[in-house]
């Protein structure tokens, strides 16, 4: 278990920043590799589609900056989502302007091309793909993708069903590449357990919606505050695919979170315009399960600094049991 060298040296803590549909943006992203751990976010994000390039100008330009001004502490890479689902009519476009930023980091989601992956390789980045089991994790590798993301239940958005420890346990029987654990990972001692069940990073998205720099309604970033593992409902309704979300939202929105009717694929729309997508992920509030450990709204440099505090306190005390 390996992360590519020297792309992951630069880490404060072993995390990924999970990509998080409207709520990840510049501001965000750089200030989550500032701090030492990859930022991420979705390129659909970008609206319209020629916002992406002006974006990864002002994050290439500003971690530049702050490595030339800080050489002992370094920036960690960043990364882009790419949703792969063919309602994604934008794909192409994107793919050419990651190109032309030569991004480090490509993550992708619902559905893996080997033709993307290699894509990415012929500028020099690394592909992650997320997965809910084993039998997709087994094909994302077969189609080329460096890493995986194993997204286990809990996490928050659009998460799987099986428990970490299976998942991983599955995925570790036969791979031996570069895994970031997803689900309900909020803390320093989750981030050490992450590791001991054998994935490399800890894929990390929830938490960072209560920061200063998200791009979060102020109410949603009080949900993630006030918000705990009983409230987070798992829906397809929303989008077509099983996702967790807070139920504050879906009260507000009218609808009985106890009660809510099945899903439909052909509710996913990932297209350019204002669809019924983008409207389900602004009005009803995606967040995994792990917010119990989130007690106020602050600055991803310090909930950075109170998880890498955790995860030194719990592998100290992880070493004195175990002597």
């Amino acid at each position: 278990m390996t992360l590519p060298s020297p792309l992951f040296d630069r880490l404060r803590l072993p995390v990924m920043a999970s990509p998080m549909f409207i709520v990840s943006g510049p501001d965000l992203v750089i200030a989550q590799c500032k701090a030492g751990i990859v930022g991420s976010f979705p390129a659909l994000n970008a609206r319209p589609q020629s916002l992406l390039d002006e974006w990864l100008h002002r994050i290439t330009e500003e971690l530049a900056a702050w490595n030339r001004d800080n050489p002992d502490c370094p920036a960690a890479p960043f990364a882009v989502n790419q949703i792969v689902h063919r309602s994604n009519d934008r794909l192409e476009q994107d793919l050419v302007t990651c190109a032309k930023w030569q991004v480090p980091i490509v993550i992708t989601s619902l559905g893996a091309r080997e033709d993307l992956n290699q894509a990415v390789h012929g500028w020099g980045g690394i592909t992650f793909h997320d997965v809910i089991d084993d039998r997709f994790a087994r094909k994302a590798i077969e189609k080329g993708a460096d890493g995986l993301i194993p997204v286990a239940a809990g996490a928050g958005g659009h998460a799987g069903r099986l428990s970490p420890f299976a998942l991983v346990q599955e995925i570790r029987q036969w791979f031996d590449g570069p895994v970031a654990l997803s689900g309900a990972i909020a803390s320093g001692r989750s981030i050490l357990a992450a590791q001991a069940m054998g994935a490399d990073l800890a894929y990390i998205g929830s938490p960072f919606i209560a920061t200063v720099e998200a791009n979060a309604d102020p109410a949603y970033k009080q949900g993630i505050v006030e918000g705990r593992a009983a409230d987070i409902v798992y829906s397809s309704l929303f989008t077509g695919v099983h996702g967790n979300y807070l139920r504050g939202s879906i009260t507000a929105a009218g609808l009985d979170p106890d009660n809510l009717p099945e899903g439909d694929l052909s509710t996913m729309n990932f297209g350019s315009g204002d669809n019924q997508n983008k409207k389900a992920w602004r009005d009803i509030w995606g967040s995994g399960q792990g917010i119990g450990a989130v007690q106020g709204v602050e600055t991803v440099a310090e909930r950075v600094d109170r998880m890498a505090a955790e995860y030194q306190a719990a592998k100290a005390e992880l070493a004195q049991k175990t002597r």
